[in-house]
């Protein structure tokens, strides 16, 4: 299986999408919007926001092993 570098992130609030290259040595729990500022923090129960707010899950997760 091949992991997915890039993910597309949609604020939840004002609905702005933008593709995003996903670090693969940490996760990252916080990413502002660059539409309306507003701070995305990952949801409870996931490990970051890439895994709540992206069409694909971290890099970790992908690979079946734990984030973070």
């Amino acid at each position: 299986m091949e992991i997915e570098l890039v993910s597309t992130i949609t604020c939840p609030g004002c609905g702005h999408t933008k593709e995003e290259e996903m670090p693969t040595t940490a996760c990252q729990f916080f990413y502002q919007c660059d539409n309306c500022k507003h701070l995305l923090k990952p949801k409870e129960g996931d490990c970051c926001v890439y895994c709540s707010y992206g069409n694909v899950a971290c890099p970790p997760i992908q690979e079946g092993t734990n984030c973070c």
